[in-house]
């Protein structure tokens, strides 16, 4: 299995957990995932960085 292939397997994985049930992911665990994906699909940060009123856009910065 090549590492693309690796990788989407992951992202399915992750989509695919429940919203709500027995097992749930903290929202710093929802970050991290987020982060992870977007540092492989879009590379380093290329935009300013969100006014601090912009808590959402924030974190996910």
């Amino acid at each position: 299995m090549s590492l693309d292939e690796r990788f989407d397997a992951a992202v399915t994985i992750i989509q695919k957990l429940p919203k709500e049930g027995p097992v749930s992911t903290s929202n710093e665990q929802k970050l991290e995932f987020y982060s992870l994906f977007k540092q492989a699909t879009v590379g380093d940060v290329n935009t300013d960085r969100p006014g601090i009123f912009s808590i959402v856009e924030r974190r996910k910065w």
